[in-house]
């Protein structure tokens, strides 16, 4: 098994709505913003090498919506979804799995492609099975109030429509998968948001999605005023930071732009970073 970080390029959100409840004047000492309050984020992917099996997981906000809509975002950074997959050594074909942690559009939006003739969308990745939780679809086709600009229905329905579309029904917490791959369900964020646990000789893995986006919201009060269920963000945080700390997992961060990847230890200040490094570091 070898795994390959997929670096899709960056985008901006506002430091307050990525660190919730706290201060700037405490998050602006370890993330920079710009004038305007506003933060650079990666759109950090993985995929895994595992026999036959070219495992894709999340694939970044994609290039198919309009200029108004990206111009929200401040794209910035020269990587993108197929020309960090090419420089890993394989082409979009080659990928037989994609694993969607959930169908916010950051995560998201590389999964469909316009078609070639312009006339509507198809999956970006032809061979692949698309692998989604199944509550977390119908909380996505179904949105909420606080959660329906997220959710793009040209990313979704044309995955629907493929026939592409594979459903896990997993509980709460930490489950095998017919993926070979366990994963975590969290649902304090988003409805069932899945969160692959990727075993290699050299380590485990865990990416952590947007249950913790990057290494600097390991803090319990470190919570995203994006997340629609807080407290139990926390309550998920607190369980998965315990279990690293058991298991020496390897943290991945999606979303931090400074940190792929980090160890945890146990502090008088609770579980922190232990120390950060390159994905590559461990592989």
């Amino acid at each position: 098994m070898y795994l390959h970080v997929i670096n899709t390029g960056n985008f901006k959100l506002d430091g307050g709505a990525m660190f919730g409840v706290v201060p700037k004047s405490l998050w602006i000492k370890v993330y920079p913003s710009d004038e305007n309050n506003m933060c650079s984020w990666a759109m950090r992917c993985l995929l895994v090498e595992d026999g036959d099996r070219l495992i894709l997981i999340d694939t970044g906000i994609g290039d198919k919506q309009d200029e108004k809509f990206f111009s929200f975002y401040y794209l910035h950074g020269e990587d993108t979804l197929l020309g960090s997959i090419r420089r890993a050594g394989f082409s979009p074909d080659d990928i037989t799995d994609v694993v969607l942690t959930h169908l916010h559009f950051d995560h998201c939006g590389g999964a469909v492609r316009r078609r070639a003739d312009g006339k509507g969308f198809e999956p970006t990745f032809s061979n692949a099975v698309y692998w989604i939780h199944e509550r977390h679809l119908e909380w996505a086709l179904n949105p909420n109030a606080r959660e329906r600009a997220s959710f793009l229905k040209e990313n979704i329905q044309p995955l629907v429509d493929s026939g592409q579309l594979t459903l896990l029904s997993l509980p709460a917490g930490r489950s095998t998968t017919p993926l070979g791959i366990e994963m975590y369900v969290a649902n304090g964020h988003t409805e069932a948001q899945i969160l692959p646990i990727i075993k290699t000789p050299e380590g485990t893995v865990f990416y952590m999605g947007d249950l913790l986006p990057s290494s600097y919201h390991i803090p319990m009060p470190w919570v995203m005023a994006y997340d629609v269920r807080p407290l139990l963000t926390m309550q998920e945080k607190a369980e998965v930071l315990q279990m690293a700390l058991e298991e020496n997992m390897i943290l991945f961060f999606e979303h931090d732009a400074y940190t792929e990847t980090a160890l945890v230890e146990q502090t008088e200040k609770g579980i922190r970073v232990k120390s950060r490094h390159r994905l590559r570091d461990f592989m």
